[in-house]
């Protein structure tokens, strides 16, 4: 590879301004309509769906409908507990990437009925609707971890990154004592599909380094707790990584979930094929079940054969339109696709989304299939990463033939990650990417 770092900033700089000129092609494209569309989650994908929306049609009356004040830039967060960059760094404020014309009801849905078409608030709101989009996006299940209490992160050994930034910092300040202190690090995952399930991976990689680079490598005995027979779902990159944890000495142990954990005694207990196991612990980091929203469940738009547990809404992978309710598409984290718990597949399913609802609205049927594309720059150590890029059918597909090799530690990678994955994020959330 012969780019060097002002040619990486001029190629991704490039890509976004291309993105942003298809954006600018899209709203001379407006289409004259009074439907009445309403948007569950101000999340990636309910911001970047607005702003598109808000673009292509005119006359539409579009509601978007979250409590959440904050927007998180989620993908920061293993940054953050690797104390790489601070809690500020992944927060913003909702109302800054809204489009003016939108409306915003700051509160959470409580009912969605998709007989009769309309939302029921938590404030008792009843909203209808031609089209819904739910992209409310997912719950961690802090509480089906017996034992556990996000009060508890930061203390006792007890690193949960995913919860928040502030959870993040808290997460670091325990990662860091033990990579200082050494001991048994445990890096767990859940046996639910995930948001970002190279996240898991990237922390395990990320407090090996910093240890290592402090010396105390030899003090620490690294385990990553997989949840089934595999360290990662694409079987090429699951050999890559177990190849490097073996060069790192981090050692994987296989179906091990963890079913609770005794912080006072600082010991684990997981679920196994052979029944439950114990291990003692000095570090531990947690990642609890994650499941769609009650609200999505109690709706009777969940998969009922698939994901049942988890209660994932029912849509096709291809187009993200509900399979019983033409009106009502899923995206996002929510979605019940094969793949797509990212940001990155928040970018590729919008798009298609829009298309489909647009062509809807005007009484044809879209043409936008998404793939099941997502990626993930997934970091081996401070400076160098890996940009893994894959499809439904586990194909790697990468952006960069030729000039990126997804499967080796290179500090392009990195770049991605640290610099211009959040301005692609920020523009995708503008609908311009």
């Amino acid at each position: 590879m012969n780019l060097d770092r002002r040619q990486f900033l001029a190629l991704t700089g490039g890509g976004l301004i291309a993105s942003q000129a298809g954006g600018s092609a899209a709203k001379a494209q407006a289409v004259k309509t009074s439907a009445n569309i309403v948007i569950l989650g101000v999340g990636a994908a309910g911001t970047a769906l607005a702003n598109r929306l808000s673009e292509r049609l005119d006359g539409a009356r579009i509601t978007l409908v979250d409590a959440r004040k904050e927007h998180l830039y989620q993908p920061g967060l293993s940054l953050v507990a690797a104390g790489l960059k601070p809690p500020g760094y992944v927060v913003s404020q909702t109302k800054q990437w809204l489009p003016s014309d939108v409306a915003w009801v700051e509160e959470r849905a409580a009912q969605i009925d998709p007989e009769s078409k309309k939302v029921t608030t938590e404030g008792g709101t009843t909203l209808e609707y031609d089209y819904l989009v739910v992209a409310t996006g997912l719950v961690l299940d802090h509480d089906a971890i017996e034992g556990f209490s996000l009060d508890l992160v930061g203390t006792d050994g007890v690193g949960a990154l995913y919860a928040g930034p502030q959870y993040a910092e808290k997460t670091w300040r325990a990662a860091q004592a033990f990579s200082e202190k050494g001991g048994v690090g445990l890096f767990t995952r859940p046996a639910t599909e995930m948001k970002c399930a190279g996240a898991p991976l990237k922390h395990a990689f990320l407090i090996d380094d910093i240890a290592r680079r402090a010396g105390n490598a030899g003090k620490t005995d690294m385990r990553y707790m997989a949840n089934n027979n595999s360290l990662f779902g694409v079987p090429i990159v699951a050999e890559k990584v177990r190849m490097l944890f073996q060069h790192r000495g981090i050692a994987p142990v296989y179906s091990h979930v963890l079913k609770s954990i005794d912080p006072g005694a600082r010991r684990a207990v997981f679920d196994t094929p052979d029944g439950q196991a114990e291990m003692d612990y000095d570090y531990i980091h947690v990642i609890p079940p994650q499941r769609a929203p009650d609200v999505v469940r109690n709706s009777g738009l969940s998969w009922a054969d698939k994901w049942t547990d988890q209660g994932w809404v029912e849509a096709d992978a291809k187009t993200m339109r509900h399979l019983r309710y033409p009106e009502i598409f899923a995206v996002g984290d929510v979605a019940g696709v094969p793949k797509g718990k990212t940001a990155a597949s928040v970018k590729w399913q919008v798009p298609v989304v829009e298309d489909h609802l647009v062509a809807a609205i005007g009484g044809g049927e879209g043409t936008a299939v998404y793939n099941g594309y997502t990626s993930c720059p997934l970091i081996t150590r401070i400076g160098r990463a890996m940009l893994i890029e894959f499809d439904y059918g586990n194909n790697l597909v990468p952006s960069f033939p030729g000039v990126i090799a997804p499967l080796e530690e290179l500090w392009i990678s990195w770049l991605m990650k640290e610099i211009a994955l959040k301005a692609t994020y920020n523009a995708m959330l503008r609908g311009r990417a």
